[in-house]
């Protein structure tokens, strides 16, 4: 059901919400945009009541705070903070405002919150109500549901410990407001747990330098928490295996035939073989012809109308049973392909100097026609294939046996056939799970042992590896090879922050409106070959790709690196400051790991630390 609520203007609701005293609040809005919307409009609105010893307060915390953190000095929302009492609390606000807000907020300094759904799960600044405006909430990938776990932490936060009675959570309208579903989600038990464990080339190159061998490995993977339900799952498979193997064993106990498990599951395997067979052979000659017909009917070929006719035709597509030709006449015609007669060998472009040539070739012999299989080949094929696994079957009875006897045992397996298919479809299922766990790492390896990282078939780490593996960045391979490369040396302070932002931002994220020089472009042009080849080879072992570079925050990383004071980066990037303070601060972590490498790349290494120390300055921690 669809619920078209206007939505109460963050004013009013305030004032309602001050008239039944369950002020301080945190009010949940689904974008970082409205949360400072809201919190502009309640402090601009002249009626909302203000307590000039709170003010005072709030001022004299601010100028303490200021002090540490003088970057908030010129925050756009600082009057509305110290003058309304109000408060907006998101992702897109740098750390040190964030910190400020929850200061005042658990000191009771102010009267509301305007905040994102995800600030209940971070931080822990109760208030007396919790108002929940909609029952979705926008992330990366665009609008979606509330999940269980995120309302309760969201209407965890009502009721202050020592101040409170009881919490309050208010459910107001609003545009994706849908009052059942948070009812249901309210009674709903907690999301399950999910483990955040994948397989990277890091883990991958530090897991085998550890351990040695795949077969470790792998068993660490398959005991993590990541794949708990699907061991879950193999584990119950596992059981039925044993309890088909001792039923097994029970029904052929004492026999007197050499029939063992293994016999049973031998009988199941070549009887099925051998129904394959036969269910595979055509069982007249016009269902052999047929099969053929659709192998070597292809687009280019002349084929023939009937047996008996001179009429010739060019295939130009062929869909299903039906064919779509071109008469020798050029008139276009559709024949089902149970109307052709012969189908000739050569293939022809399908343009008109090629039709005339292949009707021409074909009339005078040169183009000849193939030669049709004969029923009795196909069928002495078969035969001879039933004809061994025949051989095979009655080679899994011990010799000596009399032809009653011989009877009996069959009958024996005949009656263990479908458990035995049990048991081979199940192991066949466990070994479909163990891969599940097992190949995104197995893919991984084969790339790292294309690029020389590993050694796969010898399950070792080489030289390169090691130090790769050292480097904990968010995608290794691409650091490494333009480490290997040489792209990192030679460059300046700039350059190398440019590039490391490129790769450790969010790819759909934009970072602001600063251009580009032309030397970090040239560079990043260089840097995208690496990306190809890489992609390339991962493409071939079946691992995603890496995300594309994102240049604008190559940019906004440049220019910080260069030295732009905070005040003019966040002025001209029109970038929202908390992104750009996590952008900074993750290459800046990013080339603090290229820093270690001193011992196998110094020039790099060195060049990486200096552009750590340009980017991790004042206000990015």
């Amino acid at each position: 059901m669809k619920f078209r609520l206007p939505e109460i203007p963050p004013p009013r609701l305030i004032k309602a919400l001050r008239n039944y005293n369950m002020l301080p609040a945190i009010v949940f809005l689904p974008t970082r945009r409205r949360c400072d919307e809201a919190a502009t409009e309640v402090a601009a609105d002249r009626s909302q009541r203000t307590d000039p010893d709170l003010a005072r307060r709030r001022q004299e915390l601010f100028e303490e705070y200021s002090a540490q953190f003088p970057e908030i000095r010129s925050h756009k929302h600082r009057k509305i903070l110290l003058n309304g009492g109000i408060g907006s609390h998101h992702a897109g606000h740098i750390p040190a405002w964030k910190l400020l807000v929850e200061k005042m907020m658990s000191q009771g300094l102010l009267n509301a919150i305007f905040a994102t759904s995800t600030v209940a799960a971070g931080v822990d600044f109760p208030a007396r109500s919790v108002v929940v405006s909609n029952a979705d909430t926008r992330g990366n990938d665009g609008w979606r549901s509330l999940t269980a776990s995120e309302l309760q932490q969201m209407t965890g936060r009502a009721g202050r410990r020592g101040k409170d009675n009881v919490g309050f959570v208010v459910v107001a309208p609003g545009q994706f407001q849908n009052p059942p579903k948070i009812a249901q989600l309210l009674k709903s038990p907690p999301d399950a747990l999910t483990s955040r464990f994948r397989a990277t080339y890091s883990s991958l190159l530090n897991l085998l330098d550890a351990f040695g061998t795949f077969a470790q490995l792998r068993e660490i993977a398959e005991k993590s928490f990541a794949f708990r339900d699907t061991a879950r799952r193999i584990s119950q498979l596992e059981r039925s295996v044993e309890a088909a193997r001792k039923r097994i064993g029970g029904s052929i106990k004492d026999n007197d035939y050499g029939i063992t498990v293994d016999t049973v599951r031998a009988f199941e395997r070549l009887t099925s073989v051998r129904v394959r067979l036969q269910e595979a052979l055509p069982r007249t000659r016009a269902e052999l012809r047929q099969e053929w017909l659709r192998e070597h009917v292809i687009v280019g070929r002349v084929v023939s109308k009937g047996r008996s006719s001179d009429r010739l035709f060019l295939v130009l597509n062929v869909y299903g049973d039906k064919v779509s030709a071109m008469r020798d006449d050029g008139r276009g015609v559709q024949l089902a392909l149970s109307q052709i007669g012969k189908v000739y060998e050569g293939r022809f472009d399908l343009d008109e100097e090629s039709f005339e040539r292949a009707i021409a070739l074909t009339e005078s012999g040169e183009n000849r026609p193939l030669e049709e299989p004969r029923r009795r080949d196909s069928a002495g094929e078969s035969d001879e294939a039933e004809e061994l696994v025949g051989t095979l079957i009655n080679s899994l009875l011990k010799s000596g046996l009399t032809e009653d006897q011989t009877r009996t045992a069959h009958q024996m397996l005949w009656d263990l056939w479908n458990e035995a298919g049990y048991l081979e479809s199940t192991e066949r299922d466990i070994e479909v799970l163990r891969d599940e766990i097992w190949l995104p790492f197995d893919h991984r390896a084969r790339v790292l042992d294309h690029f020389g990282y590993l050694e796969f078939r010898a399950e070792k780490v080489t030289d390169r590896g090691k130090w790769l593996a050292d480097v904990r960045v968010d995608r290794p391979l691409l650091v490494g090879e333009a480490i290997r490369r040489g792209i990192f040396e030679g460059l300046d302070v700039p350059s190398i922050a440019a590039v490391m932002a490129a790769l450790a931002a969010d790819a759909e994220r934009n970072y602001g409106e600063i251009y580009l020089s032309d030397n970090i472009l040239d560079l990043l042009t260089r840097f995208e070959e690496i990306v190809f080849d890489v992609s390339n080879v991962e493409w071939k072992f079946g691992v995603e790709p890496a995300p594309d570079l994102n240049f604008s925050a190559a940019a906004a990383a440049e220019n910080w690196a260069g030295g732009m004071s905070w005040q003019e980066l966040v002025l001209r990037s029109k970038a929202e400051e908390g992104d750009l303070v996590r952008l900074l601060s993750r290459t800046g972590e990013a080339l603090r790991q290229v820093g270690q490498l001193a011992e196998s790349h110094p020039q790099a290494a060195d060049l990486a630390r200096q552009a750590s120390e340009a980017m991790l300055r004042e206000p990015v921690r």
